[in-house]
């Protein structure tokens, strides 16, 4: 058995020599800090913008799309009501039974105050001058009462939607009166 000495007991920590308390900074180790801490906040707040342009430029892109798909519905209904016009007149015409001809119309109103709702536009046409930018001349035709360019008849309906055009207006262009053989010869 080992004795302790009476000095030194058994359980008393060593000495503390090596846990000393820190050197202060050097000037030079403060810069390094502050211009790293400098570096990673511009990082974040690169980041940060990074972020919101990606989730700008996400919305945007879902606003692009939901409006490029109503678009092609619209587009792709136009022709119904195209044709329900048609019939409509073409059941006027013939002499349909009111009732069959009233509710047809009812039917009619309903589904453009629907294409009007999402947002469609007719564009003006029959009596306007013609405008090549809303207006796809079909014919011309001389008229006595419509001065020359501009629009007789419309054969088929035009829109807008949103202001941007979706489908041009088909019309009848006026040439103005016919030329009688007296005008020629002047």
């Amino acid at each position: 058995m080992k004795k302790h000495s009476e000095n030194k007991p058994c359980d008393a920590p060593a000495p503390a020599a090596a846990e000393a308390a820190p050197a202060p900074a050097g000037a030079g180790e403060e810069d390094v800090v502050s211009r790293e801490i400098e570096t990673l906040k511009d990082q974040m707040l690169r980041l940060q913008a990074d972020f919101d342009n990606y989730r700008k430029r996400a919305l945007r892109d879902r606003q692009d799309q939901s409006a490029r798909a109503a678009e092609d519905l619209l587009r792709a209904l136009l022709p119904v009501s195209d044709h329900f016009e048609m019939g409509l007149k073409t059941a006027r015409e013939h002499g349909a039974d009111p009732a069959v001809v009233e509710g047809f119309q009812l039917v009619l109103d309903q589904f453009q105050a629907v294409l009007r709702k999402a947002g469609l536009e007719p564009v003006p046409a029959e009596g306007q001058p013609f405008d090549p930018a809303v207006h796809e001349a079909v014919s011309h035709l001389p008229s006595e009462t419509v001065p020359a360019d501009a629009v007789i008849e419309q054969t088929r309906a035009g829109y807008r939607l949103g202001g941007k055009l979706l489908r041009a207006a088909q019309v009848v262009v006026s040439r103005g009166p016919e030329a009688g053989p007296e005008t020629e010869a002047e």
